[in-house]
């Protein structure tokens, strides 16, 4: 049909990818890639990244819960609370040595660090080392129904105890 073929113009021949446009693809693509994962980070980046840590303080009772002698843990928040003859006091339960968690030793009235044998008494003096420091006094307040608030992220001085 050679008449047609005048009438549409020349026949072309289809064209086979060269080496230069697979690897012209090959960059396009990478570069895009490459927009997209800037693009995701710089979103990342504006979102605020917002740390929420748990409240300090939490409720420890009733005041007369807390008679002279008592002493009442709370591993969660790291304090005790102890009834002392002039008042109600709260110590942190952090070792001064190396960041151990202590406990309370009900058959020798002490608290001790577990791990590097520090030994404080019940107002916290360091008895028996390596505990460089006697342990901190936390705030201890009222709240409107009542009860006792202590708050560990307040160290108070040495001594202050809150009379009901």
């Amino acid at each position: 049909m050679p008449e047609l073929e005048g009438m549409f113009g020349p026949e072309v021949e289809e064209e086979t990818p060269t080496r230069r446009d697979f690897f012209t693809q090959i960059g396009v693509g990478a570069c895009a890639v490459a927009a997209v994962a800037s693009g995701i980070v710089t979103l990342d980046y504006l979102e605020p990244k917002v740390l929420f840590e748990p409240p300090t303080t939490y409720v420890a009772g009733s005041p007369l819960d807390f008679a002279p002698g008592v002493v009442v843990p709370n591993q969660e928040k790291k304090a005790f609370v102890i009834g002392g003859a002039n008042g109600i006091y709260a110590l942190s339960a952090v070792c001064t040595h190396l960041g151990c968690i202590t406990r309370y030793k009900s058959d020798e009235s002490a608290i001790a660090c577990p791990c590097h044998g520090s030994r404080f008494d019940l107002e916290g003096n360091v008895t028996h080392g390596p505990a460089p420091r006697p342990l901190p006094w936390l705030d201890v307040s009222q709240d409107a129904n009542g009860n006792l608030v202590v708050d560990t992220g307040i160290v108070i001085a040495h001594g202050k105890v809150f009379r009901p």
